[in-house]
């Protein structure tokens, strides 16, 4: 899976040097994840579908699940 959309200056995570390791706050910067096959097609047509960044979509995802869990510490 590879999606290009950005929401702003984007840093790559491996390649930071030492004296840029803090980060602005809204700083979007790139991972690499590994997915299932099968999950990467859906998402592919999910976005295709509606026309929504595949980015955007795992963003969202990533939202939730820390949501999920920052609710329940207490």
């Amino acid at each position: 899976m590879h999606d290009t959309t950005t929401l702003g200056p984007t840093v790559e995570a491996s390649s930071t040097p030492n004296h840029m390791d803090q980060k602005k706050e809204g700083e979007v910067v790139s991972t690499h994840v590994l997915v299932e096959q099968e999950k990467v097609d859906r998402l592919r047509e999910l976005s295709k579908r509606t026309r929504i960044a595949q980015s955007e979509y795992l963003r969202e995802a990533v939202d939730d699940l820390l949501n999920k869990y920052e609710k329940k510490e207490p």
